[in-house]
């Protein structure tokens, strides 16, 4: 039987003030992979959205557009022992991880070159060689398994920390807060990210939650929260650096409310009449993460527009090529129904 990490005697009491306007000059080359790997993430999903309208991706497809910064700005603080598990709108986590965009493609499209060998499909998948625990569909569920994750980090000993991401919807599951005592009970590295795109499925934040502030809402359990623009990377980043650094000092978990927004519906098959073309576009207008971005790089003189143009022009190239792959990979065969049912870890004499 695993024993239990041993219990804290003493409570954090205090909780980190709201995030300001970062103060953090990072490099041209920082800004260029953000750049990089935020637009990556959005041209996949709008090629996934066209795959899915011309009837090559079953099932559900929840897409990630609009709230590329999240994952980017919090990958970009993480190190190679750390873990990371997410909800079904998981594409970009998957990307930003590291993972092939041709295998994260050919599982959309439930081929056998798929990360799940075509079996998971758009929610379901996952990486042990990049620490990716999935891409899972029941509402809420990673948070408790993303807190196994980080009691496997402080069992092992191997400085790792997991963030577990969730939505605002998500947040008023009862095992999230389950998942909230036991993290903070035992002191375990664990940053719980809430994407809060003001939308579960099509309800807004205001009539799903009493408390909508969603950094407080660790507080009956000792654990800091911080308010994020989850629309900037920069900012993204300089909250992870502090929530992963916490977790990692062994201070136990950490929350962060990342405000941010997605542009579609909860699922393709949403046609999120739930709120106006207006408002979409005004945040498009305002506040767009990649676009946002790009005026930084081009202030910071890190690249002219023609630079950037090629940038995309590079992605495009490498978005339509796992389009390609993902098509011309064969299905799985039948016999993939019996396997990876069980896995055996250890063997008796």
């Amino acid at each position: 039987m695993v024993n239990k990490p041993a219990q804290k005697t003493t409570k954090r009491k205090s909780r980190t003030k709201s995030h300001s306007k970062s103060t953090d000059n990072p490099s041209n080359e920082q800004l260029l992979t953000y750049y990089h790997e935020m637009l990556k993430i959005r041209r996949f999903e709008e090629k996934a959205g066209q795959l899915y309208g011309m009837g090559l991706i079953g099932g559900f497809c929840h897409l990630y557009i609009g709230q590329e910064a999240v994952i980017v700005g919090m990958m970009a603080a993480t190190e190679k022992q750390d873990s990371l598990i997410t909800s079904y709108r998981d594409h970009g986590h998957m990307l930003a991880s590291g993972m092939d965009p041709k295998g994260v493609m050919a599982e959309l499209t439930g081929r056998e070159g798929g990360y799940s060998k075509g079996k998971g499909g758009s929610m379901h998948m996952f990486s042990r060689e990049k620490n990716f625990y999935g891409g899972h569909g029941i509402v809420g569920a990673q948070v408790s398994l993303g807190t196994g994750l980080a009691f496997a980090h402080k069992y092992r000993g191997d400085n790792g920390v997991c963030q577990a991401y969730f939505g605002d919807g998500a947040a008023n599951q009862g095992q999230v807060y389950e998942s909230f005592n036991m993290a903070s009970l035992w002191s375990l590295p664990v940053v719980f990210v809430i994407e809060n795109n003001r939308y579960g499925m099509g309800t807004s934040v205001e009539r799903h939650s009493a408390m909508t502030e969603f950094d407080k809402r660790g507080d009956a359990h000792a654990i800091p929260g911080l308010k994020v623009n989850g629309m900037d990377v920069v900012e993204v980043r300089k909250a992870a650096d502090l929530a992963i650094s916490h977790c990692r000092a062994g201070k136990g978990p950490y929350i962060l409310d990342m405000e941010t927004y997605r542009y579609r519906g909860h699922s393709m098959s949403d046609p999120a009449k739930y709120r106006s073309k207006e408002e979409v576009s005004k945040v498009r207008k305002e506040s767009d993460p990649i676009d946002t971005l790009r005026e930084r790089i081009i202030a910071a003189g890190a690249a002219d527009d023609a630079q950037l143009r090629e940038i995309d022009k590079t992605i495009k190239a490498v978005v339509t090529e796992a389009a390609d792959f993902a098509q011309k990979s064969p299905e799985p065969d039948p016999s993939e129904l019996y396997t990876d049912v069980l896995s055996q870890s250890l063997t008796h004499a």
